[in-house]
């Protein structure tokens, strides 16, 4: 057993043990007592400093250390939120052209759950053999999202996709359907198989709201599995900061007639003359409207 301090990311909590990834290899780990008080809660993706335990198998956490961005969801009693997942790089959202057709308003709302971390986000316009991606493609690049068109049929679009991963910790997320399997078969055979273990290995397990596991990627790199992607986050954003999370309308905020204007119907609304002048999709602020009616309908932390 190695001696001195070991570097690591976590990789899945089981109950009290961690399972960790450090360059010597996977190691069991337990929180040790000034850690267990003085830290956050360890999640998936947070980067430690290891010590092995006397005469054991197991090593301690001796530190954590600062994370750049952090996953949160709400907890299922709605007071407060819970982190889920620490130092993720960027969220690759998937949606077909076609077979199933692309839901716009869901894939807004998967990139405004981004947004709402403070995580980058990027669009993958998968099954381009099916139908024109040009629609798609160009409605991601206007809101300002860098989008990936791919098909795994031909392979088209791939290698850069590959790339994008390579080195990084990513969610890849997006409807059922939309060919995520099949681009994580591009990306390591066998990739997707153990996705769906891991995530339906959650789904039975206690903790399925909050679960979330890494898995890492043999050209370097993680991908994260974080079940019920969509429910994250979103509901720690306060309606009067829900058009900062969509990149396009933020330059137009703050220019309203209204400080506190909703984007709804108030006259003189900087974003509305935006959609109006072709700045801004009008589906974009329908998306919007949506999740803000969403929003605005939620109980309060303390009710």
């Amino acid at each position: 057993m190695v001696s001195g301090p070991v570097r690591g990311v976590v990789l899945e909590r089981d109950g009290a043990v961690y399972r960790v990834a450090t360059d010597a290899g996977e190691r069991r780990a337990v929180l040790r007592g000034k850690t267990k008080r003085d830290t956050p809660k360890v999640v998936v993706g947070d980067e430690v400093s290891l010590e092995p335990e006397a005469g054991g198998e197991l090593y301690g956490i001796t530190a954590v250390g600062e994370r750049r961005t952090l996953l949160e969801r709400r907890v299922p009693e709605g007071r407060g939120t819970r982190p889920v997942a620490a130092n993720i790089d960027e969220v690759f959202v998937v949606t077909s052209t076609a077979d199933p057709p692309p839901i716009l308003q869901l894939l807004d709302r998967l990139l405004v759950v981004a947004e709402a971390n403070g995580i980058p986000a990027a669009v993958v316009v998968n099954k381009i053999d099916l139908a024109d991606p040009d629609p798609l493609t160009d409605r991601f690049r206007r809101a300002g999202y860098t989008v990936f068109r791919t098909c795994t049929r031909t392979g088209e679009g791939m290698p850069e996709f590959i790339a994008a991963l390579t080195g990084h910790t990513a969610v890849v997320t997006g409807p059922s359907g939309a060919g995520k399997s099949s681009l994580l078969n591009a990306v390591q055979p066998g990739l997707s198989l153990r996705v769906g273990a891991v995530s339906e290995k959650l789904r039975r397990g206690k903790h399925t709201t909050v679960g979330a596991v890494m898995i890492p990627l043999e050209r370097g790199g993680f991908l994260v599995d974080t079940p019920g992607f969509s429910e994250v986050g979103l509901w720690g954003i306060e309606p009067r900061e829900l058009a900062s999370c969509f990149p396009e309308m933020r330059r137009f905020i703050g220019e309203c007639r209204y400080p506190d204007c909703r984007h709804v119907s108030e006259p003189k609304c900087a974003i509305q003359a935006a959609v109006a002048a072709g700045d801004v999709a009008a589906d974009r602020l329908d998306s919007y409207r949506v999740l803000l009616t969403e929003l605005e309908s939620e109980p309060e932390e303390w009710e």
